[in-house]
């Protein structure tokens, strides 16, 4: 990450330009584009990132603190359902950049980006959600990704600057973005937090518009991946990302006949509910291991549309949707 839009050492360790125009003079020695940080106007990145963020009234990072919990499906499988049947505007941004799955998840594989005016046009997947990957832009499926962190903070900017998102304008509230993010906390995670935070400081001081920014986690019972939860939640703190919550995937396992459910991963140290009670964060549900639900990530398509709503698994996500959107359950 550069101080200045003209950087290009990609060794620099300097805080990117601020709206403000300073930046961490203790940093700038060795950048190239030292001295140029003056401007108290915002860069042209960001007023574009600032234009396009403004036509979402929330954004939703999904985030873990390892991988294999089942990040990607949460955030799929929230973005059908928000769109579905909350009848929002969803957005779902795939910045898992060397593992794109939600083209799989999305029943969007081999799906073309084309441009307009704006730029990006994402694909259609519902009437009501659309979405953007790097799994759209390879030749073949299974080509790697193969970037280093500047080339993924590029993309990362074109992602949030160029895509022109099919929104309706007078329903501002119901415009949602969710962000689909590796696990851990790498570059991708310091590119797109600090992207939208200066962008939603800039919208809030000079247009008065105001876009609520928070971080969805997702982890599984057992205590090795709840370690890695309690670093993400240090992450977000240290960059001051507001959590929504934090799910419990993969939390026992629905019988396809029966439809009862049976605890097989015992939490050693209270699971997810007890460390959301440690760090006074919401607990936003159990989403059970269920074979239906496992059939939807293959075929891409959404959970509540095999109309099983009364099924276990599905009122328990149907309350995780409500604690999401801060709705009484």
């Amino acid at each position: 990450m550069s101080c200045g839009s003209d950087c290009n050492d990609p060794n620099c360790k300097s805080e990117p330009v601020h709206p403000s125009g300073k930046c961490a003079e203790s940093k700038c020695a060795g950048c190239p584009s030292k001295g140029q940080c003056k401007s108290s106007e915002p860069t042209e990145q960001t007023l574009k990132i600032a234009q396009s963020l403004q036509k979402f009234s929330k954004v939703y990072l999904v985030l873990s603190g390892k991988g294999g919990v089942g990040k990607s499906t949460v955030a799929t499988q929230l973005a059908f359902y928000l769109s579905d049947r909350c009848n929002k505007k969803v957005g779902l941004m795939d910045l898992d950049i060397c593992g794109p799955s939600i083209p799989t998840m999305t029943s969007t594989v081999g799906s073309e980006v084309l441009t307009s005016d704006i730029g990006l046009i994402p694909v259609n997947v519902t009437p009501n959600l659309q979405t953007i990957s790097v799994g759209f832009m390879l030749n073949k499926t299974d080509d790697a990704v193969i970037m280093r962190g500047p080339k993924k903070h590029g993309l990362i900017a074109q992602f949030l600057s160029e895509v022109d998102w099919d929104l309706n304008a007078d329903e501002y509230e119901n415009n949602i973005l969710i962000i689909d993010t590796p696990p851990g906390t790498s570059d991708e995670h310091l590119s797109v937090t600090s992207l939208i935070k200066d962008c939603a400081a800039l919208l809030a001081k000079k247009y008065d518009t105001h876009i609520l920014t928070q971080a969805i986690i997702v982890s599984t019972p057992q205590e090795v991946a709840i370690s890695d939860v309690r670093k993400e939640i240090d992450f977000c703190n240290k960059i001051d990302l507001p959590i929504c919550g934090v799910i419990e995937n993969m939390s026992g396992f629905v019988c396809p006949n029966c439809n009862n459910e049976t605890q097989i991963f015992f939490p050693s140290k209270g699971g997810v509910k007890k460390l959301c009670d440690d760090f006074n964060i919401k607990f936003l549900g159990r989403i059970p291991l269920d074979p239906k639900l496992t059939r939807c990530g293959e075929e891409g398509i959404p959970w509540s549309s095999l109309d099983d709503d009364e099924s276990i698994g599905m009122e328990m996500f149907v309350d995780i949707v409500a604690g999401v959107l801060h709705l009484e359950k």
